[in-house]
């Protein structure tokens, strides 16, 4: 049964990716990394679900979600660009089967990358960021969200990879198996993906093709 709950802030931190602080459901409990359906308290859309993955920490006494919009669809998203404070949302059953297992690398594809804002953010918190990497696909620089909090959570060991765009700073073009090997290392036991499909399907083969097995792999379609 989907509980109504208010929401309490609503911000761009890109031009295409909203912050949306919100009440918590009484009862509500998660892990790091999982996500939960979410429609908008609208007539004529309450039964148009969307999964949204939360970025706040299981202990916090609100939900936060950063979720990528597409105006021209017009559906889901392009109704919470018109949210503001006050506005309800209504949330359903969580789900997700991204956890953290242990030390590797985090590949994550646009949006794809909010299962891991939690996790690293809960890592950071219990002081256990050690040497996990992550690699964060994107177009652009423009396209890129939550910089500054990675760059300080995880140093050099935040690569980003721009297919559209050539800087000094970035890799550029898709995460390749060479680009794995090249920030992975040899002994690295987890990888955790997340993106849209035609990147994971990518990613997979990359991955068998250095002999990673499914055993090792950590991940969530998006």
């Amino acid at each position: 049964m989907a509980q109504a709950v208010k929401i309490k802030s609503i911000e761009h931190l890109t031009h295409d990716v909203l912050k949306i602080v919100a009440d918590k459901p009484e009862g509500l409990s998660y892990t790091p990394g999982q996500a939960v359906d979410v429609s908008v308290n609208k007539p004529g859309w309450e039964e148009e679900l969307r999964a949204f993955t939360f970025t706040s920490q299981p202990e916090d006494d609100f939900i936060e979600f950063n979720i990528k919009t597409y105006p021209s669809h017009n559906g889901v998203t392009n109704q919470l660009q018109s949210m503001q404070a006050g506005d309800e949302l209504l949330i359903g059953d969580v789900f997700g089967d991204i956890h953290y297992k242990g030390e590797g690398v985090f590949i994550a594809g646009g949006a794809g990358i909010t299962p891991f804002i939690a996790i690293i953010n809960q890592l950071e918190k219990e002081n256990k960021i050690g040497n996990n990497k992550l690699l964060f696909a994107n177009k652009s620089t423009k396209d890129i969200f939550n910089k500054e909090r990675f760059e300080r959570q995880l140093g050099s060991h935040y690569i980003n990879v721009l297919s559209d765009e050539k800087t000094e700073a970035h890799e550029h073009g898709y995460i390749t198996a060479d680009i794995i090997k090249k920030y992975a290392g040899d002994n690295t036991k987890y990888f955790y993906l997340c993106g849209p499909p035609p990147m994971m399907d990518a990613v997979e083969k990359s991955l068998a093709s250095l002999g990673i097995t499914e055993e090792s792999i950590v991940k969530e379609p998006f």
